[in-house]
């Protein structure tokens, strides 16, 4: 039992030494296990199209109102534009009617590649923003004015602080 117990704590003072960069949180945080980690197979292709899109939309400006490449996008902008583009789905404009809208709500332990997912300003009571959900607990997103697109990750403490529900729209 002693042996056992020793390699034991000597396991897991390696993984310690190697992953040292690494906060104690992060190392025993395994939920993202239960999320899709990339586009998969059971992921459809238009949806695929659509995260790769997003991939490619990296760094383009924040623009309140704005939903088109050449002028930029605010938030529900950039996902009204990926789905109608890449997936010929279309979605309602703004962050309120997409939530309010007859889409499936997704369980934040069920989310899939290309759900949309929705927050509050730190947990207030009013909706105030949205992004697209891309697997490994990640979304990528148009923050807001002076930021460009990009991607979070949910369990960023702002994002998780803030974070809502999500809707499927595929």
């Amino acid at each position: 039992m002693f042996k056992l117990s020793l390699v034991a704590g000597s396991v897991f003072c390696l993984f310690e030494y190697l992953f040292a960069s690494i906060s104690r949180a992060d190392v025993m945080n395994v939920s993202f296990m239960r999320h899709d980690s990339s586009l998969s197979a059971q992921a459809n292709p238009r949806i695929n199209g659509v995260v790769e899109r997003a991939h490619e939309l990296i760094g383009t400006p924040y623009r309140w109102g704005g939903q088109t490449v050449k002028d930029g996008f605010d938030c529900s902008g950039l996902l009204v534009y990926l789905f109608r583009t890449e997936a010929g789905i279309k979605l309602p404009r703004t962050t309120t009617t997409m939530l309010a809208s007859n889409a499936k709500t997704v369980a934040r332990n069920q989310l899939k590649v290309g759900d949309a997912v929705f927050f509050k300003h730190n947990g207030a009571a009013q909706l105030k923003h949205v992004g697209i959900y891309i697997g490994n607990d990640r979304f990528i997103h148009s923050p807001r004015t002076g930021k460009t697109i990009r991607i979070d990750s949910l369990s960023n403490t702002y994002w998780n602080k803030s974070y809502l529900t999500a809707k499927r729209f595929h």
